[in-house]
């Protein structure tokens, strides 16, 4: 089954369960990148399905990853950690940089992230124009300066 373009060529993937956090966060980075460009799911397991090419998603171009994954910690059915794991485990998404949002202060699960393969850890926050910041800031870094890995992508 052919997907439009715009599934295809998804530059973000944003992986929330809070629908309000994740509309809101979609929205500032539309103000970064285009809109078309921009991917967000609701649950780690519709996260996986995109980008592994399963079930509903079967027949999209797995060699086309995303440039980043912004990835909340606490997600229904299928957990942010279990989540990282399984794309560090596959050839096709292990080198796709991985921002994990978390509301989460305690050490020993934010070590947890860094250890099943986050490129970085950002503390969430209900402050819109510190979350905006946040995100200009993740945006500019992983998307315009920071090199991608050529390897996960056609």
């Amino acid at each position: 089954m052919a997907h439009p373009p715009q599934l295809q060529d998804i530059a973000v993937l944003v992986v929330e369960d809070d629908e309000d956090y994740r509309e809101l966060t979609l929205a500032t980075l539309r103000e970064c990148c285009d809109p078309a460009r921009i991917l967000g799911v609701a649950d780690g397991e519709r996260a996986l399905d995109w980008l592994l090419g399963r079930r509903a998603h079967a027949g999209r171009d797995t060699r086309r990853q995303p440039r980043l994954v912004v990835l909340d910690l606490t997600l229904e059915r299928v957990h942010g950690i279990d989540v990282l794991e399984a794309m560090r485990d596959d050839p096709l998404t292990q080198g796709v940089p991985v921002v994990v949002l978390s509301g989460t202060s305690d050490k020993a699960e934010l070590d947890r992230c860094y250890q099943a393969g986050a490129n970085s850890v950002v503390r969430k926050t209900v402050d819109p124009a510190e979350l905006r910041r946040k995100l200009h800031q993740m945006y500019e870094f992983w998307i315009t300066v920071n090199e991608a890995n050529r390897n996960s992508r056609v």
